[in-house]
């Protein structure tokens, strides 16, 4: 089918070098605001035209949540296969990021963490994988706006086997601190001014740089921003670009590389179910910025 045919939130993209075939993940469910299903996929060979949907995670009765299964990301690890995903817990009703595993990249994905990584406490969502520069792996989330009015964007250290949490959370920036955010206005919380974080992923630029892409809202707009760390690492400080990199309703973005060299974004667009569909963009970097080509 056309990618114009797909209706994906959150899309995430596997290039798979040996088969020469990408897969593209997502929240598939066709309404991602009630009871999960599972997770779908598809393949393509030009990111056009997409084979599928293949079903890759399907719950078991037993599993931790029944509701809201968001954003699955799917890395290629030690000879198999890791999903993060977000799925909010039947016990508190909180969100969490859990980890999934798989011989292949069409799975069947089934559970490789006991339940989620992020704080039991904490509404969490849309943990993103990342190995620093010793190889250390950490899980970079968002603390959900919804539990603490000012959305942040943190980070974990991972073990080694991607199991389980190996310290504290750290806050790495709040929503309210990029120049392009505005406060997010909800008919259920309007005691407090609320500024959204969501869907984090962090990338190398042709430069080597450390970009973070994630989004928020521009006056009840869905948009997407960059930020760039200063020393190279998750620490950061993180330098926000002062305009939001796309905002026509649309984000929950990640890049990838494609077999012939660019690098590529991908986002939802536009921000209403039931008319997601994934959008491919070329961007480029010039003096420490990233831009969508014309």
């Amino acid at each position: 089918m056309n990618k114009k045919e797909i209706q994906i939130r959150d899309p995430f993209v596997l290039p798979v070098h040996e088969e020469d075939r990408y897969y593209l993940y997502g929240s598939t469910d066709v309404n991602i605001w009630g009871p999960g299903t599972g997770f779908d996929a598809y393949v393509s060979k030009d990111l056009e035209d997409w084979d599928g949907p293949y079903p890759v995670f399907r719950p078991e009765a037993d599993f931790y949540s029944d509701t809201n299964f968001w954003a699955p990301e799917v890395y290629s690890l030690h000879d198999k296969f890791y999903m993060f995903a977000t799925f909010r817990r039947r016990d508190n009703r909180r969100l969490g990021t859990s980890v999934l595993s798989a011989s292949g990249p069409l799975g069947p994905f089934v559970p490789h963490s006991r339940g989620p990584v992020t704080p039991e406490a904490w509404s969490s969502l849309d943990g993103s994988l990342f190995t620093d520069a010793e190889g250390q792996p950490w899980m970079i989330f968002c603390h959900e706006w919804q539990q603490i009015g000012d959305g942040e964007v943190c980070a974990v250290r991972l073990s080694s086997d991607l199991s389980e949490a190996a310290g504290d959370p750290i806050t790495l920036f709040r929503a309210s601190e990029a120049p392009w955010t505005t406060p997010y206005e909800s008919p259920r919380y309007q005691d407090t001014a609320n500024y959204v974080t969501d869907g984090p992923f962090l990338f190398r630029g042709e430069s080597d740089d450390l970009y973070m892409l994630w989004a928020s809202f521009i006056d009840n707009c869905y948009a997407l921003g960059v930020a760039r760390s200063a020393t190279g690492s998750i620490f950061g400080p993180w330098i926000h670009q002062p305009e939001a990199l796309y905002r026509n309703d649309g984000g929950h973005g990640m890049v990838f590389r494609t077999f012939d060299g660019p690098l590529v974004l991908t986002i939802h667009a536009p921000n209403r179910t039931p008319d997601e569909r994934p959008l491919f963009l070329r961007i480029g970097e010039t003096a420490g910025r990233i831009m969508v080509e014309e």
